[in-house]
């Protein structure tokens, strides 16, 4: 698909700004007013920072001052806002997208999820050269899906510095699922640091943002519950390795304010409903480093969209979003009450927060704080230490997780390993699962760190079931397994114990090939995989109704597998959606040819 660029005079704040876009939401909302831009059924949907209706859009990025909670920031801005406006689309359009840079520096947009030409995918280097100082560039693409998405910068460091933006797509017909009224929530991390400050300090010392280290009343604690010896011995295992089993997140709530649509919880956003209404939040996770678990106290969510793909109903009290992940979910309040939006980091370090409710101005309570977790050893693939020999050993305490056996699915319980027998025992003639079954060494039915079961329904990727098969229903032809590797005490993040700059080419894919990727996690840190250009099915064991994904969470020690249908040909990003670990080198190109 063919683009234009031309070199364009700077844009004033006049015309950049759309001006009453997003003013008078609120009563629009509460009066059921529809907008020009409502959907084809009559739902309306708000946002926090507008709205840009297509098929043809204009956006204009630069950096200005701007007050984010409540203290001057310089952030970029997208049309005068940071996060950016809200861009919807309809299926079967013909989408024009003109973006000017008002920068000193080159920039870009990915259209995180979208099966778009590779040279519209916006990733510099890889797709297109990027958009230089001065310039505009036409992204012109047939848009041949719906649902939720988002759109960020793939130039340096820039999205964490308020470079993204929700994307909806509206249905060409009319989707499994009903609902009066709809609300994107936009989830992201700010740090009033330089980025590069940020990457600097995670090099110069692991562990620089975690301000929630043991302590000794920790060490007595474990000692009551798990006895003198055992908790000796987890301890000394931890100290070998120069590692924190409080290492959750990078960066933190230290340095992060977490943000819902751009506001800070003190600012306490607000979406409108009507009691007795069926209301569609679109939650989106914009942050560069933030997993979030979101749960509205009082109300049942039920899940119907993952990735911007439709599943099957799943009604929830809970659920993690991996950064980039994107889910929708349906709500219906029935009382004239407010329900407080709370969306707290992994880490617990801090929370992002909102209010629904049927007028301004109200506000419910927070839901009381959770302590932080503990990592167990399976965080590194190696609950069983007996099993490593010695050069295993020095690998593991050196922090590199390149030197453990990664064939012993170390990390996994009796059941587990029941689980393997079984697996096995459906394995074709040519050695390979059928296709959708779990691997061995998957933790679909595990929500990760810090949750209790016991506490509420949280929804975990075993839930996840898609309306329809995808139509390739081809058994995969070959398998590809890569290895998530870092070395966290000097920031090295890589694929295969390699980072980026030190590879020779790219991944092969051939074209139209079916096939499975393997994602096996040794480092104990969790890791977003994101592919560019085409979907991953999801293997959780849900047969032919595996769920398509643009981006899956591995966690710590885990094994997950993809299928893949190699339909796109060109150069494709691929890489974990952490920003500063794919700066730092978890980043791969994939050639379909």
């Amino acid at each position: 698909m063919a683009s234009s660029r031309v070199i364009t005079h700077p844009l004033s704040r006049r015309q950049i700004l759309k001006g009453g876009a997003a003013l008078g939401l609120g009563s629009a909302a509460a009066l059921g007013l529809r907008p020009s831009w409502a959907d084809p059924w009559g739902q309306t949907s708000v946002y926090a920072k507008g709205v840009e209706e297509g098929p043809e859009v204009s956006l204009a990025i630069r950096r200005e001052s701007i007050l984010i909670d409540g203290k001057k920031a310089r952030p970029f801005s997208i049309n005068g806002e940071s996060p950016g406006p809200m861009i919807r689309l309809k299926e079967g359009q013909d989408a024009v997208l003109r973006v000017t840079n008002l920068l000193d520096e080159p920039t870009s947009i990915h259209w995180h999820g979208l099966i778009l030409p590779p040279g519209m995918d916006g990733v510099p280097g890889v797709s297109f050269p990027g958009i230089a100082p001065g310039e505009t560039f036409t992204y012109r693409f047939p848009v041949r899906q719906n649902g939720t998405y988002w759109y960020h910068s793939h130039s340096g460091l820039q999205e964490q510095l308020g470079h993204a933006g929700p994307l909806v797509i509206d249905a060409a017909e009319r989707e499994p699922f009903r609902y009066d009224r709809e609300h994107v929530l936009l989830l992201t991390d700010w740090t009033f640091e330089d980025p590069m400050s940020v990457f600097r300090n995670l090099k110069t010392a692991e562990g620089y943002y975690n301000f929630q280290e043991r302590t000794i009343a920790d060490f007595f604690a474990d000692v009551r519950e798990k006895g003198l010896a055992a908790t000796a011995e987890m301890r000394g295992m931890w100290a070998k390795m120069r590692m924190s089993s409080r290492d959750i997140a990078d960066v933190t709530g230290s340095t992060y304010t977490y943000l819902l649509n751009g506001h800070s919880p003190e600012e306490n956003w607000t979406a409108l409903f009507r009691a007795g209404e069926r209301v569609r939040l679109r939650v989106i996770n914009g942050s560069a480093m933030s997993y979030f678990d979101v749960r509205i106290p009082g109300l049942k969510m039920t899940v119907v969209a993952a990735d911007g793909q439709p599943v099957q109903p799943v009604p929830v009290d809970e659920f993690r979003i991996g950064v980039a992940e994107t889910y929708d979910v349906l709500v219906a309040p029935e009382d004239d009450t407010a329900y407080t939006i709370f969306a707290e980091a992994m880490d617990r370090s801090g929370y992002a927060r909102a209010t629904l409710a049927p007028r301004e101005g109200m506000a419910a309570e927070i839901p009381e704080r959770r302590k932080i977790a503990d990592r167990g050893m399976e965080a590194m693939g190696a609950h069983d230490m007996e099993g490593m020999d010695h050069a295993e050993m020095e690998g593991v305490a050196d922090g590199d997780m390149e030197g453990m056996d990664h064939s012993t699915m170390e990390g996994m319980d009796h059941s587990n390993m029941q689980g393997m027998s079984d697996e096995r025992s459906r394995m074709n003639a040519n050695g390979m699962l059928a296709a959708g079954a779990a691997q061995p060494g998957s933790r679909y039915d595990q929500a990760g760190i810090g949750i209790d079961p016991e506490a509420r329904r949280m929804l975990v990727y075993r839930d996840l079931k898609a309306f329809t098969p995808w139509p390739d229903r081809r058994e995969p032809e070959r398998e590809l397994e890569l290895h998530l590797t870092g070395n966290m005490e000097r920031y090295m993040w890589s694929f295969d114990g390699k980072k980026f700059s030190e590879v020779s080419g790219p991944i092969h894919f051939n074209k139209d090939e079916r096939l499975r990727l393997i994602l096996v996690n040794d480092t104990m840190m969790e890791h977003p995989i994101h592919l560019h250009g085409m979907w991953m099915e999801l293997e959780n064991g849900q047969g032919e109704l595996i769920p398509r994904k643009h981006t899956l969470n591995v966690k710590p020690g885990e094994r997950v597998s993809a299928l893949i249908t190699a339909d796109a040909e060109g150069s494709w990003a691929f890489h974990c959606h952490l920003l500063y670990h794919m700066d730092a080198g978890m980043f791969r190109v994939v050639k379909v040819s």
